[in-house]
């Protein structure tokens, strides 16, 4: 007989040990068999690596112009997570999307280049004024659905376009504003690279958000709504309330994004507003997937970087992005990340 603190010989050898959780195995999901990680890496595995992936991005830019294109990347991904929440995860269209972001941009350039606000304070004001307004507006517009519901955010975006065009005393009118730079904690925001680190933090945070706003009450209140309405009112869902709350969340995001890019490009025109650019952040996000936070962020970076690459095209250049658009649709309908992911699943042992 053995004592409790002995073992048989060549056991050690029989049993494995431990792999070492590596950086690489934190960030790959882990094998069939192998056990499931705790929830807080299951949940953040895809966010630290696009925290690791914005880290190295730095290394690879070779000069400001790429920086820049980078730059815009993450501000139409931000719009895009929280688009993504209103069309993804709720499956409510918004075609005026972009009116949030021009307005939250104008109300931050506004208060700062007019009034004499810090910048920091005046993009929080900006929030809160497109905050209460898609409040104000959601309950009604929300009660409908379809096309109906796509016509009313198309007419709300339409609105306030006409307004920042029009209101040429505060806006400047067609012909645009000048917007100070942006100041945090009594330091100017100069650079490309310091801009690329601020709006990659921004990025970090919103998808952080999201990412915890789809697993709270909250998100799985938007997928029953996304399923079906009824059922969900069946199971004492408050629809128009939830779809009240992720109205003004996605809304918000738009906002940040939209005071961002003011400060970011230092002149804003009305264009940030019109209804193209509402089809360019929804198309965005059905490229990339929907229902996938990630899939956001893809959806913008394509979107973003593609126009540049096709300039070898000259005047084929909006052809060849349509092409490209419709191909992948047909081929992929579910977006690129969730037809990537089902695609690897079923390859990969």
């Amino acid at each position: 007989m053995r004592g409790p603190g002995q073992h048989l010989p060549g056991l050690s050898r029989q049993l494995p040990r431990p792999a070492p959780r590596t950086l690489l195995a934190l960030l790959l999901p882990p094998a069939p068999g192998a056990g499931r990680d705790p929830p807080w890496l299951a949940r953040y595995r895809g966010l630290f690596a696009l925290a690791l992936a914005m880290a190295l991005l730095p290394w690879l830019l070779p000069n400001n112009f790429f920086f820049g294109v980078a730059i815009l990347v993450g501000l139409n991904a931000i719009v895009c997570v929280g688009l993504n929440l209103l069309i993804g995860y709720a499956g409510q269209i918004s075609l005026g999307h972009a009116a949030f972001f021009g307005l939250g941009a104008y109300v931050s350039a506004i208060l700062s280049a007019q009034f004499g606000w810090e910048p920091a304070l005046a993009m929080l004001a900006g929030a809160v004024v497109v905050g209460l307004l898609a409040f104000v507006v959601a309950r009604p517009i929300l009660r409908l659905s379809g096309h109906y519901l796509a016509m009313a955010t198309l007419g709300l975006g339409v609105i306030i376009s006409i307004v920042l065009v029009h209101e040429t005393r505060l806006t400047g009118g067609p012909d645009g504003m000048a917007v100070p730079p942006l100041r945090l904690l009594g330091t100017e925001i100069v650079g490309a690279r310091a801009w690329y680190w601020l709006v990659a933090g921004a990025l970090l945070i919103a998808v952080w958000l999201a990412l915890n706003l789809v697993d709270s009450p909250l998100g799985r209140a938007l997928r029953g709504l996304e399923s079906s309405e009824v059922a969900a009112e069946s199971v004492a869902i408050d629809t128009v309330r939830t779809k009240t709350r992720v109205f003004v969340i996605s809304a918000v995001f738009a906002s940040v994004a939209g005071s961002l890019f003011a400060h970011y490009s230092g002149f804003l025109t009305p264009a940030e507003a019109s209804f193209p650019r509402s089809i360019e952040l929804v198309t965005m996000v059905v490229l990339g997937g929907m229902a996938s936070t990630y899939g956001a962020v893809v959806g913008a970076a394509i979107l973003t970087v593609l126009p540049q690459a096709l300039t070898v095209f000259h005047d084929y250049e909006q052809v060849m992005l349509g092409l490209i658009l419709m191909l992948t649709m047909v081929f992929m309908p579910k977006g690129l990340v969730p037809n990537l992911a089902l695609y690897l699943k079923r390859r990969l042992p």
